[in-house]
């Protein structure tokens, strides 16, 4: 559940909502109507955002399909990961949950070229795909999973 509407309930325990309370719950509730839509959206289009980049990816590296592969299974669990701490507002959840271990498994298999350039091709097809305000509901998780996947800290600066 998103934090904000449960700390409304709780709060209404011993009390009906005050005016402006109601006003909090009614934005929250219709903001967790339009993630549902884009959970809805990226879980039905799954399939048509991965291809693309799976075919552009197997041009770019061909000497290199088994990383190519575990990148796509990565970034496939981290947009799934993202789209569920979208829905629950949460993105404690995707930290927990996924990117605490996962980067280590791209630093441990040396892939932070390969999923670099997934990520920005996975980037170009939701903004192809994807309405701006579905964009903007999924995008500062889809950050948050690059900034400590893909983060300046983790890499080595790659030449050019």
């Amino acid at each position: 559940m998103q934090p904000e509407i449960k700390t409304l309930l709780y709060e209404a325990e011993d009390h009906y909502l005050k005016p402006e309370e109601i006003e909090s719950f009614k934005y929250h509730a219709s903001s967790l109507a339009q993630r549902l839509e884009t959970y809805e959206l990226l879980r039905d289009a799954e399939l048509a955002l991965f291809q693309p980049v799976a075919d552009q990816l197997l041009e770019a590296f061909p000497q290199k399909q088994q990383e190519m592969e575990l990148a796509l299974k990565h970034w496939l669990s981290v947009l799934r990961y993202c789209a569920m701490a979208m829905l629950m507002n949460n993105p404690e959840f995707l930290q927990r949950r996924l990117l605490e271990w996962l980067v280590d498994l791209v630093q441990v298999h040396q892939m932070q070229v390969i999923e670099i350039n997934l990520y920005q091709l996975l980037q170009a097809q939701l903004q192809e795909q994807l309405s701006d305000q579905n964009l903007a509901l999924v995008q500062p998780f889809l950050a948050q999973a690059e900034d400590t996947l893909l983060g300046r800290t983790n890499l080595v600066q790659l030449p050019g």
